[in-house]
């Protein structure tokens, strides 16, 4: 004669078994995996019912929407169209998680600044706390390298009313962006880092359908090196690529988070 403790176990696999897939709206950009092809990458189009994805090397495939077909974030999912935007709503968050700010019209820009390596941090700053800085008026300028840091800090004349933030990339004991730092001193200069080699590596893995960054050999240009490894495009059009999987800060690695946060509320001290 069964236990109960077997009814109980069977019972609850019948539950698991009969439970219907959570839906989630098949939105353009968001990465999903078809179940049965194990084909995976962003969708590109949604009709009444299929969606196009887009994998890493660019090739499309068109899925029907079928219940519990898709994979998103490890769970299995239905995919369903989304719902129609609304059309006189007010955004609440802004990308970075920050309540959107109701000021009808732009801040003017402050004096203060942050200062980043180069253009790839600086378009991913504007991605995601792009809303942010223009309600602060903090201006973010790539600086093409820190070499000479302590050059750009003197050029730009650090004061009272005109703070600067600096990102660094790679920011960690002992390394050669450590010792360029030390030779920063000022009280109205932060520089803040992450431990990153650049910051491709602050966006997380799983946002472009992979478990972790190659590791490339000492000695070879890095984001080369990345896109070798991963067998897709050259390392321009692979950052297009990278940036459009971006939607908020949850794609983003929290020592990153962390270490532009620390600039914003440094610049742009928060209004009491």
């Amino acid at each position: 004669m069964p236990s109960r403790y077997s009814d109980d176990v069977l019972a609850a696999r019948r539950a698991r078994r009969d439970a219907k897939p959570p839906q989630v709206a098949a939105e353009r950009g968001l990465l999903a995996e078809h179940r049965v092809t194990g084909f995976a990458g962003e969708i590109v189009q949604v009709d009444a019912a299929a969606v196009t994805l887009r994998d890493m090397r660019g090739k499309e495939r068109h899925f029907p929407m079928r219940d519990g077909a898709f994979r998103v974030r490890g769970r299995t999912v239905t995919l369903v169209r989304p719902a129609p935007a609304p059309t006189n709503a007010a955004r609440s968050f802004t990308a970075s998680g920050s309540v959107a700010s109701t000021r009808s019209r732009p801040r003017v820009a402050r004096a203060s600044r942050i200062y980043v390596e180069g253009i790839h941090d600086a378009e991913l700053l504007e991605k995601v706390w792009g809303d942010d800085l223009r309600d602060a008026g903090v201006v973010v300028e790539p600086l093409g390298g820190i070499d000479d840091l302590a050059g750009a800090v003197r050029a730009f004349g650090p004061g009272p009313e005109r703070r600067l933030g600096v990102l660094v990339d790679h920011l960690l004991p002992g390394t050669k962006e450590q010792r360029i730092v030390d030779t920063v001193r000022h009280p109205q200069v932060l520089i803040t880092g992450h431990p990153y080699v650049d910051v491709w590596q602050g966006v997380r893995p799983r946002t472009v359908g992979i478990t972790a960054w190659p590791t490339v050999p000492r000695g070879r240009p890095w984001k080369q090196g990345i896109c070798d490894a991963l067998g897709v495009d050259e390392p321009p059009a692979f950052w297009r690529r990278l940036l459009r999987s971006v939607d908020s800060y949850a794609d983003l690695e929290q020592p990153l988070i962390g270490a532009v946060e620390r600039l914003l509320d440094f610049v742009a001290p928060p209004e009491h």
